[in-house]
């Protein structure tokens, strides 16, 4: 979180706005039922996105500052909080998709009244009361912000399943190129991980805390992510029929899920076929290879003779690259993009895929969580987690920095990940 006396709390109601303005532009292209389905357990619809996000501001800065407070409606505090032990009750998350009232006209409401409530309050609390509470409305500006990329994984899901094959908006990319992939050497040593605010900017969230050094021996990372040309060429070489390639989890999910592709693809009559938000297209082989596990990036890795990067490889890399173009936020392609030509640097660091990396998801030295409920954010999933880092198209740019933390169960497809290689030490064989 944010250092009160760092914020300008004279932008919190314009920033509010946009915030709050953009989730609803995210929706405005789904019909109510679209906003309704639940596709399967780790996905949530998309007007409960709208109304957990609200619900987040009405419980963590309404209840404790309002005048008078009473909540909107009484079982929206049960059905919209998602995991706050401290705060109550809550409804069960793989039974999301039931609640089919109230609607997604009625969530519309329930907004419009906590930004009314919540504009009324930053214009009449005195400047001293605003600034200790303005940490909490930041969180909750970047707390909707992952709500809005959330949107858009689980929807995509929703819609994939839908045998019309609706598309949601926008029109592919097309015509780029990824070029060759080469390598970038460093040189490791003793470096320093972890949120900086002179470089990272004054917002993060307690996991990217606190700053800290570690050992890096030599390494070198891919200057891209893999693509699905790439991709193409370990399934035609029996990538998800070989169990040598594969971690003992992994391996169990390839038999009963039956992997033979990463999520989305499927193949018609022979030529295989990638489902977007901009519609179900051919595979193009320029662009990054996504929604695939830890399991199956580390197959990758495995049988391509390389491994996947620490998260401390990745952050301490990012740190010497000087900030390149980066696709977040892509409200054309709705998509990863090809990689262009090769430059001095690391093409593709931020933006188009989360890229997995070999870290398990745990507290840096000295971690803390937040006080108070808040707390509950980031510490409480501290297991059976991986890190992943850097970005995706879908990202809204405020949550592409060197030290931001995401992370997914190894065996998460539906979130938008993708594969940069690493090596060093050892060499390794490919297993081709």
């Amino acid at each position: 979180m944010s250092d009160a006396a760092s914020i300008d709390v004279t932008s919190l109601p314009a920033r509010y706005d946009d915030v709050r303005a953009h989730t609803e532009r995210l929706a405005a292209p789904l019909s109510p039922e679209d906003q309704t389905v639940q596709s399967m357990p780790d996905t949530s619809p998309t007007k409960w996105h709208r109304a957990h996000v609200t619900w987040f501001f009405e419980t963590f800065v309404l209840a404790d500052n309002e005048p008078r407070f009473a909540p909107y409606q009484d079982t929206y505090w049960f059905l919209f909080n998602s995991y706050y032990e401290a705060v109550g009750p809550r409804w069960s998350r793989p039974m999301r998709g039931v609640i089919s009232r109230p609607g997604a006209h009625d969530v519309g409401l329930y907004r419009g009244n906590v930004d009314d409530r919540m504009r009324d309050l930053m214009a009449t609390l005195d400047e001293g009361t605003l600034t200790k509470l303005a940490p909490t409305i930041e969180l909750g500006f970047h707390h909707e912000q992952q709500h809005q990329e959330l949107l858009l994984m689980d929807i995509k899901h929703v819609l994939s399943l839908n045998p019309l094959d609706p598309s949601y908006a926008g029109n592919p990319s097309s015509g780029d190129m990824s070029g060759t992939l080469e390598w970038r050497d460093f040189d490791g040593g003793l470096v320093e991980i972890g949120h900086e605010t002179s470089l990272d900017g004054g917002f993060c969230f307690d996991n990217e805390l606190p700053r800290h050094q570690q050992w890096l021996e030599p390494y070198r990372l891919a200057d891209r992510l893999v693509t699905n040309g790439e991709w193409l060429a370990f399934m035609a070489d029996g990538g998800y029929r070989r169990p040598e390639l594969w971690l003992s989890d992994g391996w169990a999910r390839v038999q009963s899920e039956e992997w033979a592709a990463p999520a989305y693809w499927s193949d018609r009559d022979g030529v295989w076929f990638e489902h977007t938000l901009t519609g179900t297209r051919p595979v193009d082989p320029e662009l990054p290879a996504c929604h695939v596990s830890h399991y199956e990036a580390d197959a990758y890795a495995t049988w391509a003779g390389k491994r996947l990067p620490t998260e401390a490889e990745w952050e301490h890399a990012a740190r010497l690259q000087e900030q390149a173009p980066a696709n977040l936020a892509d409200t054309e392609s709705w998509h990863p993009r090809a990689a262009g030509e090769p430059v001095d640097g690391l093409r593709q660091l931020f933006g188009d895929c989360w890229e997995w990396t070999s870290s398990a998801y745990l507290p840096f030295p000295g971690f803390h969580p937040t006080a108070g409920a808040l707390g509950e954010y980031n510490g409480k999933f501290m297991s059976g987690q991986m890190v992943l880092r850097g970005g995706c198209a879908l990202t809204p740019p405020g949550h592409a920095r060197a030290s931001y933390r995401n992370f997914f169960p190894p065996g998460a497809r539906w979130p938008l990940t993708g594969v940069r290689l690493a090596d060093g030490g050892a060499p390794r064989e490919p297993r081709r």
